[in-house]
């Protein structure tokens, strides 16, 4: 990966403010039993760096998603169609 890309992060369980400063920059939802961090990343060591945070604290990892590829992949699999009114 070399551009940036908005990913999806999923942890079990959820993240102390203490523990919440090694992901600064990452928004902090809590939801069904899990921490989802979503935010954007600039490339893979970038990546790396905040999945070896996860690892350091002990925490669950459960979902890894990069959004910014899943819409262009909805994109391609819904184009527009044109509008039958037209």
């Amino acid at each position: 990966m070399s551009t940036r890309a908005v990913y999806q992060i999923a942890v079990r369980g959820k993240i102390s403010k203490r523990y919440a400063a090694a992901f600064e920059g990452m928004e902090m939802e809590t939801k069904n039993g899990q921490t989802i961090l979503t935010g954007e990343i600039i490339d893979n060591s970038h990546l790396h760096g905040i999945l070896n945070h996860i690892i350091a604290l002990g925490l669950e990892l459960v979902s890894v998603r990069e959004m910014s590829r899943e819409r262009k992949e909805e994109a391609a699999n819904h184009p527009q169609r044109a509008d039958p009114l037209a």
